[in-house]
């Protein structure tokens, strides 16, 4: 009595990397357009490589590896041989890739950092988009100074300030002074608000200065504004 045919033995391809043999289901192919196919260690070593030193030429774009094959790598067809973390990395600069010579703004919240395209029609800088919302987290950001959004201050008011006054109370309080006129001391930046009496203020850093201008006081003091 004839045995049963035995089942036919799997066929090996080699990787076209190391040239090590691998089982079909071991093998991974790296582009629609390309024949080559390779094991899961070359593959995520090669794709890892070229990220590091900037592409295989096109940036973000890598290329089969094979001398005589210039097609490039799909990064869904790879993304069975990838460390999640390699993928990721490759599919952000893909992405930035696309937008190469438009301007970029980044998200300022540290736990964000989502890169987006600044909307600019090439207008001077009073024209430039300030108000924007982050596509990632949504929160609002100011594109032209690149901070959270300082609500009730202008660019240029939020540029004067200095690195210690620009939180969320600080600007309240900036917006409080100019809604009040109030003056600044011109020694310490002390915000002083003048109810009543003249325009000569001793401040409590004992500076002596001229609420109308803001100049030093003295003794003969014509030709204030405020006066």
């Amino acid at each position: 009595m004839a045995g049963a045919e035995g089942a036919q033995p799997q066929q090996h391809h080699p990787c076209s990397i190391c040239m090590e043999p691998m089982a079909p289901a071991a093998a991974h192919r790296g582009g629609a357009a390309c024949a080559h196919a390779f094991c899961r260690a070359c593959l995520s070593g090669h794709v890892r490589a070229k990220l590091e030193s900037g592409g295989g030429g096109g940036g973000a774009v890598v290329r089969c590896p094979d001398a005589s094959c210039a097609a490039a790598l799909d990064p869904e067809l790879c993304r069975g041989a990838l460390p999640p973390e390699v993928f990721e990395r490759w599919c952000r600069a893909l992405c930035e890739s696309l937008f190469l010579g438009a301007r970029r703004t980044y998200c300022p919240f540290p736990d964000c950092s989502e890169m987006m395209v600044a909307d600019d029609d090439g207008g001077g800088a009073e024209e430039c988009v300030t108000q924007s919302e982050c596509q990632g987290c949504r929160r609002l950001f100011c594109a032209r100074c690149g901070v959270p959004w300082h609500a009730g201050v202008s660019c240029e008011e939020f540029a004067r300030l200095g690195e210690g006054e620009r939180a969320r109370e600080d600007l309240l309080l900036v917006e409080a002074a100019r809604e009040g006129n109030w003056k600044r001391c011109p020694r310490c930046r002390f915000y002083v608000e003048k109810s009543s009496g003249c325009l000569h203020i001793t401040c409590r850093c004992g500076f002596e200065f001229c609420y109308g201008c803001c100049k030093p006081w003295a003794l003969i003091h014509d030709g204030c504004p405020g006066a």
